[in-house]
């Protein structure tokens, strides 16, 4: 199991819903896991005979010879990789527990050991499409053992690009060289997923094969608004986008498919498909897009067919429980705008449920984007409510979703610790907190001073310079 965000353990009333075994009709196995319960300030595992060892919890992780660390620590990687296709699901949930309480992810006991997610973040580190030893050093700075990060924005075709150097993961070149930042990862005893992103109409002509016009739903151009970055560090105005024949789709979900397919072989723990932020998949789905009048326009169903078909595309390929996907209903970034936020998060939702009860198999997670999400800097940007109605959203989508749900978006340690209080989130990822703190889950636990991120250098090629030369809390003295 893993630990609260930086909630003091002593706090056992936090932990009971984890680990009372009267919500589960007494001590034994769920799924082949093993129970857990609580005795004289312990946890305490119970086999189907009742007896098992004791494991103290100290301090913010829980201390385990069976973690997920100790897995990672083999030098076989084929075998440490069958090990987490069968012991290692990142979906399954308890959804029995008060909805004010922690919720029971089971078989993540082994492996995740805290709530504070990397969120992906573009970085723009990546020569030439290919990752490198700079991003290895990077994701293994910000990995705790058990921890759990999510890859930047990786994409899945030569034109689905809309920034410099960012890493991809359709060529062999780009499958080869992420085997060495996964294995960085995986050797300091963290998980990581890949997200998969095509940027849609967010893009140039300088991203796209041959200057050609980027796809998107729409021929719509994103409004001067917002500018894209050039290859030089200049910014243009974004071009008017082609829109995709409903034909030319299956191709890109094929390269959705592939792609995953490809994660999986550079050693990734599983896949999260990038449906937010005004990027391609969300351009099908917000009617402020989404001009069609084809089967991928109109209703809400049928904005939400492409999303569908990824999701159905990608599951098929490597397992639900391997895919994670990432939503955005409120957010505004890039004209992203809906009529109906709460109404289109709630119709991705039921499909998504809907999806699990046909197969039979959970998605790793869903994750959304609070609505107080700020983009570029602008305080305000990606508001589309008020407080109220943007609470009532993210209530209404945990609610709703059966299955594991991640937040992002805003969080500080405070805000992050109420979400998960309050039963409103069962994780929470965290974006620019990271990217100056590589040691965040450290300063999280014992309440130390925060580094201040630089903005200057958040898309700069620099392979040390704002991204690896952030300073860590100074070793304690111990008599």
């Amino acid at each position: 199991m893993y630990s609260n965000l930086a909630i003091d353990f002593s706090d056992l009333r936090l932990f009971r819903c984890l680990i009372d075994r009267r919500s589960y009709g007494g001590a034994g196995k769920l799924h082949g896991h093993t129970f857990l319960s609580l005795q004289d300030g312990k946890i305490r595992s119970l086999s189907q005979s009742g007896s098992g060892a004791d494991d103290t919890l100290q301090g913010f992780e829980r201390r385990s010879e069976r973690g997920f660390g100790g897995v990672l620590r083999s030098t076989h990687h084929s075998r440490r990789f069958s090990h987490l296709r069968r012991h290692h699901d990142l979906s399954r949930i308890r959804r029995e527990t008060p909805r004010t309480h922690f919720s029971l992810l089971t078989r993540w006991e082994d492996s995740i050991s805290h709530r504070v997610v990397l969120a992906p973040m573009t970085r723009c580190r990546a020569l030439n499409g290919v990752p490198n030893a700079a991003l290895a050093e990077y994701y293994a700075q910000r990995t705790t053992p058990g921890g759990f990060l999510i890859s930047e924005g990786t994409m899945i075709s030569p034109g689905s690009a809309g920034f410099p150097h960012v890493p991809g993961i359709y060529s062999e070149e780009q499958v080869e060289a992420w085997k060495h930042v996964v294995e960085a990862v995986h050797s300091k005893g963290g998980l990581i997923f890949c997200q998969l992103w095509h940027v849609g109409r967010a893009s140039h002509p300088l991203y796209q094969p041959n200057g050609g016009s980027p796809i998107s739903s729409t021929d719509k151009p994103i409004s001067e608004r917002w500018r894209v970055l050039l290859p030089d560090g200049s910014h243009a105005k974004y071009p008017k986008p082609r829109p995709l024949h409903a034909s030319e789709i299956p191709r890109v979900v094929e390269d959705y498919c592939n792609s995953a397919v490809n994660a999986i072989r550079a050693g990734f723990d599983g896949i999260e498909i990038h449906g937010a932020h005004g990027y391609l998949i969300d351009q099908f789905m917000k009617n402020g897009i989404n001009d069609r009048t084809d089967q991928y326009g109109g209703s809400i169903e049928n904005r939400c067919r492409f999303l569908l078909q990824v999701v159905k595309g990608v599951v098929s390929a490597i397992g639900a429980s391997k895919v994670g996907v990432r939503i955005s209903p409120a957010i505004d970034h890039l004209d992203a705008t809906d009529s109906d936020p709460l109404s289109l998060g709630l119709a991705v939702v039921d499909l998504l449920n809907k999806l699990q009860d046909d197969t039979g198999s959970k998605l790793a997670y869903l994750h959304v984007t609070q609505p107080r999400y700020h983009a570029y800097g602008q305080t305000e940007s990606g508001r589309q409510g008020s407080d109220e109605e943007e609470a009532k959203l993210m209530k209404s989508l945990r609610t709703a979703y059966n299955g594991t749900f991640m937040s992002s978006g805003g969080f500080n340690k405070e805000l992050g610790m109420q979400a998960i209080r309050q039963g409103d989130a069962d994780l929470v990822s965290f974006g620019r907190l990271f990217i100056a703190n590589p040691d965040l889950v450290s300063r999280f636990k014992v309440g130390a001073k925060l580094n201040k991120y630089n903005r200057k250098t958040f898309y700069t090629q620099d392979p040390v310079v704002g991204y690896t030369d952030y300073s860590f809390l100074a070793p304690v003295s111990r008599l």
